[in-house]
């Protein structure tokens, strides 16, 4: 099969462009930008365009299927000749169902956790020696790709992301992939340049929900109230209700589970994982996995990247960094930190980077969010607004709507300069960003931070 690629450049469909290379399609791909990890990875397989830019002579009779990234515009030149030549066009997430239509499929949702949870599901099956198709929306370790489709295999497990489709089709990926088993994990409103109000993303975890087949099954987190509130239109289906997995704190702060009388000591930490990790073991039970299997080896998931990952620690100190950046999943992980590290001193540093979260009317949304930190540094970069062309925002409003003594930064230096001066003794650094603090080299400030 020739498949081409509008828009290679994408996390998830650089992925599933080399998924499908693995597979032995033959394969073209075309993109204005593509930065690394993307290009590296695709160079790597021979997959990374010659040029960049958009070439309509690629389209041609001889192409099988477009796959259409949301990063394309509707007039772009390759989009319009496939339309002209009537070629087969998908969204990334229709062409993964297409590949997985005939196996039982997995699909993990909600707004905060859904990465971590597929990763978990991810990490106990391949230890459990299964082949399954897969995507997931981070690096992990143990798995070369974010994207894994082959014949031979009768399950996939999905990240499902209620972000669009692609541009000529305005819906929520994860409505597309009509899943046997489901997770939601809680919702928070997110993606507010798409989803203007609170009620229309709420909505779009109820057709979520009424897209599971008959007879399949959905995992929802009990204690999210807005989850309570949904009423389950699928009548179809069985409703399985958890909360996080029982633990215990040993006396190092490592979080500990208990199964038959055995402990567990956890790597990951924090009750929202504790929360991940129970959505994980129902979905692995309804796999036949023994549960005695899935804790101990849970034991060993060390999580995704840029998930609560530790970049360095030494015997008074550590540095993490986050992927957290809507409201929730910043108290989440603060809370987290805290309850890990309750006798040191937490210096939690969040940078304003989404659309949504630039937004001015959104921003009162974290008020209060990051109170149980010691130390709260806010940052953004003011090139981002203008780029995304909102509106102009100042540290005194930031300061306002977040409602704590919070210290706010536009540049990145100076930011860096303000926690060079804290005496990182019995001190934890947290950086929370879906970017990078405008090219913060996390390694080698950690190093700076904290002294061997």
């Amino acid at each position: 099969m020739r498949v081409h690629f509008i828009a290679i450049g994408g996390a998830a469909m650089h992925n599933l462009a080399i998924a499908l290379h693995k597979k032995g399609y033959k394969l073209t791909g075309s993109d204005d930008e593509i930065f690394d990890p993307a290009a590296s990875n695709l160079a790597k397989y021979g997959l990374l365009p010659e040029s960049f830019g958009w070439f309509p002579e690629k389209i041609t009779e001889e192409i099988d299927a477009i796959i259409l990234g949301m990063h394309a515009r509707k007039d772009n030149p390759e989009l319009l000749r496939a339309l002209e030549k009537k070629i087969k066009i998908f969204s990334y997430p229709e062409f993964l169902y297409e590949q997985t239509k005939n196996k039982k499929r997995i699909v993990i949702g909600g707004s905060h956790g859904k990465t971590t949870i597929t990763s978990m599901i991810m990490f106990v099956l391949k230890e459990a020696g299964l082949s399954f198709d897969y995507m997931v929306g981070s690096a992990i370790s143990g798995f070369d790709t974010m994207v894994n489709i082959e014949e031979k295999n009768n399950l996939a497990v999905f990240e499902g992301d209620e972000y669009l489709s692609s541009p000529l089709d305005l819906t929520p990926k994860f409505h597309k992939y009509k899943p046997h088993v489901a997770v939601i994990s809680g919702i928070a409103w997110d993606h507010i340049n798409v989803f203007p109000n609170f009620e229309k993303y709420v909505e779009q975890f109820t057709t979520f929900i009424d897209s599971i087949i008959p007879d399949g099954k959905l995992i929802v987190y009990k204690n999210d109230e807005n989850l309570q509130n949904i009423k389950y239109s699928n009548k179809n289906i069985q409703v399985i209700e958890y909360e996080a997995y029982p633990y215990s704190l040993n006396e190092v702060g490592d979080f500990v589970v208990e199964f038959r009388g055995q402990k567990y000591v956890m790597s990951v930490f924090g009750d929202h994982n504790m929360q991940n990790v129970n959505a994980a073991r129902l979905v692995c039970l309804e796999l036949g996995i023994e549960e005695e299997f899935f804790c101990n080896t849970i034991t060993k998931f060390k999580g995704a990247a840029k998930r609560l990952q530790q970049i360095k620690e030494n015997a008074n100190s550590a540095f993490y960094l986050d992927f957290a950046h809507a409201p929730s999943k910043v108290k989440a992980t603060i809370t987290a930190m805290k309850q890990k590290y309750p006798d040191k001193k937490l210096v939690a540093c969040l940078e304003l980077h989404t659309f949504s979260s630039l937004k001015k009317e959104f921003i009162p949304h974290y008020n209060n969010c990051m109170l149980d930190a010691d130390i709260a540094c806010v940052y953004y970069n003011p090139e981002v607004i203008a780029h995304k062309k909102l509106e102009e925002i100042n540290p005194e409003f930031i300061r306002k709507s977040f409602g704590n003594d919070v210290f706010v930064f536009s540049e990145t230096d100076k930011l860096q300069d303000y926690l060079l001066k804290i005496n990182s003794k019995d001190s934890v650094f947290l950086m929370m960003s879906s970017g990078n603090f405008s090219g913060m080299d996390f390694v080698k400030f950690a190093n700076k931070i904290i002294k061997d």
